[in-house]
């Protein structure tokens, strides 16, 4: 990964428009719309991207991770390196500097006590902390005084930019969630939902999984910035919905994750009042499979591969199946267009952390019906469906509402339906889906399916901690609030110990040789996570909206106290 510390965003907006940044607030209000309404202001309580990108637009963390994969300044006065002395030279340690003055939006200051409590409340194991995995290898955070934050890893940290680096991982203030560690967590509703941060807004009003409402920070840390005055996240509806509120209509500036088939972008660019932006970083749609038996009449706490595998997914040949009866460039073609590629990989980018795999890509039906007989699935009444020991190999497939997953659903379920698989289709509300909510049984960490469908992605080009999450310790349950990331319950052994080699590895052609080698683990060789396209991310802004850099690695928002309204 690249260095560069950029203090407040890229100069070069900075030059482009001085005009609009010469007061804050002065360009009144920007309005964005979310197909999938945010549920809660903390991605430490949330695994759903919508509630991530909302609350990196008033909590941050040291650093972020630029357009171009470079790291970035956000609360640290600069990037520690072995060069200035900030990594250590045995790689054990980092140390951060904040910037010096840094308040809070209530007026209090900024310490190294808020990154040491940070630190406490994702580590306690009775949290539920659903970016736990940013926190692997660390030993301790402490405070060498009121500026100073030393991070200290159990071992050699190759990679030290994890802890407090990105959206997923940001300082929150130690006397707003002071009585919030452990179990409590969940029960904060007023921290969790209205909290306190550095950034450039501040929460003024929130209404569970539809509406949020900010006013810029009087104490952000640039007086010129934000430029605008107020910021509201309306939540809810539809992507094509979302994009024509941008596109068409111009009430909103800015339309989140607008996933709408490559006509109807072309129809609604037309208009001629909005563009599409996308960038391609590691955003793959895929297909998850359930390893454990998904029935919620099971005590809560016995979902694992030893006491409940699952009935029929727990055979690779089955898996292996059900992805060879896939075909790829269609499901490109229907959904995408220039923005998808078909893709084998959780890891697709950066090219040189890709594996080679590219064997899924080509369809084949017939390969996926042998596969079937050879693990005893057969028609045995002929009525198209196999079964198996008296039960049908039936499943049921969900995923959120959305017209392009609709479409892969659709499509899909046909190409099933051709090697003798019936299956039940499943569309749940993305709010509802991504909330984390731990007393829904439709969160996707739950899995109360045999498969499901969505997008996720590693917020870093060093896929480290993203692929850390597939370690057997972090599969959901209620032990975690149901926080865990590996929601496939995928138990093997084998790739922890891998990739806790990785995690102590310095050379990165290595590096990059492990996490190939972890990629392929759970697709080819287990097929537990089946790719489909590995997907641009692809969002909409008006024409009248200006500082928008797309940012494929970090949160989509990542510059929003940079924008401004052109006039």
């Amino acid at each position: 990964m690249k260095l560069k510390t950029a203090l407040l965003g890229a100069a070069a907006l900075a030059m482009a428009a001085p005009a609009a940044w010469a007061e804050r607030g002065a360009d009144g209000e920007v309005k964005l719309t979310f197909p999938q309404a945010v549920s809660i202001m903390t991605p430490y309580l949330s695994g759903g991207t919508k509630d991530i990108w909302a609350s990196s637009m008033v909590l941050e963390p040291l650093a972020g991770i630029d357009a171009d994969g470079n790291l970035v300044t956000k609360l640290a006065a600069e990037i520690p390196t072995l060069a200035n002395g900030g990594v250590s030279a045995d790689m054990t340690t980092i140390t951060w500097k904040l910037i010096p003055g840094l308040l809070w939006s209530d007026g209090t200051p900024v310490t190294a006590d808020d990154a040491v409590f940070t630190w406490q409340y994702c580590t306690d194991p009775a949290g539920g902390c659903a970016q736990a995995t940013k926190f692997d290898g660390v030993a301790s955070v402490e405070a060498v005084d009121a500026g100073t934050i030393k991070v200290t890893f159990t071992g050699p940290k190759p990679n030290p930019y994890t802890a407090f680096v990105g959206a997923l991982s940001p300082i929150l203030q130690k006397a707003q969630f002071a009585n919030c560690l452990g179990a409590a967590a969940p029960t904060c509703t007023d921290a969790n939902t209205m909290p306190i941060g550095t950034g450039p807004f501040k929460v003024t009003g929130f209404t569970v999984n539809d509406t949020v409402t900010m006013e810029a920070n009087p104490n952000y840390r640039d007086p010129a910035k934000p430029a605008f005055a107020k910021a509201t996240i309306k939540g809810g509806g539809d992507a094509e919905s979302s994009a024509r509120a941008v596109m068409e209509t111009g009430e909103f500036d800015y339309a989140w994750n607008t996933q709408i088939p490559p006509d109807s972008q072309a129809a609604m660019t037309a208009a001629g009042k909005g563009q599409f932006v996308v960038a391609f970083g590691t955003l793959v749609e895929r297909i998850e499979m359930n390893m454990t038996d998904p029935s919620p009449d099971l005590p809560e706490g016995e979902r694992s591969t030893a006491k409940h595998p699952h009935p029929i997914l727990s055979d690779i040949k089955v898996r292996t199946a059900l992805s060879k009866a896939i075909d790829r460039s269609i499901l490109v073609e229907v959904g995408y267009g220039a923005g998808g590629k078909p893709t084998c990989n959780v890891i697709p980018a950066p090219e040189a952390w890709a594996s080679d795999n590219t064997g899924c890509i080509a369809q084949d039906i017939e390969g996926a019906k042998a596969l079937l007989e050879e693990a005893g699935w057969t028609d045995s009444d002929g009525d198209g469906i196999r079964d198996k020991d008296g039960k049908k190999l039936s499943i049921l497939y969900q995923t959120t509402v959305n017209p392009v997953r609709q479409d892969f659903q659709a499509l899909i379920k046909d190409w099933w339906s051709e090697i003798g698989v019936e299956t039940e289709l499943k569309a749940i509300d993305p709010g509802v889906f991504f909330g984390g909510d731990p007393g829904s049984p439709d969160t996707f960490q739950k899995f109360y399916a045999d498969v499901e469908m969505y997008a996720n992605n590693s917020d870093n080009p060093d896929p480290e901690t993203y692929l850390g999450q597939y370690q057997c310790k972090n599969a959901p349950s209620p032990d975690n609030q149901w926080q865990g990331e590996n929601i496939n319950r995928f138990c093997d052994p084998a790739f922890d110990a891998l990739h806790a080699k990785l995690t102590q590895t310095t050379d990165i052609a290595e590096r990059q040789a492990i996490a190939k080698q972890l990629n392929d683990m759970v697709t080819k060789d287990s097929m537990v996570v089946v790719p489909l396209v590995h997907r641009g991310t692809l969002s909409a802004h008006s024409n009248s909206l200006g500082g928008v850099i797309i940012n494929a690695w970090d949160s989509e928002l990542w510059n929003v106290a940079d924008w401004y309204r052109v006039k």
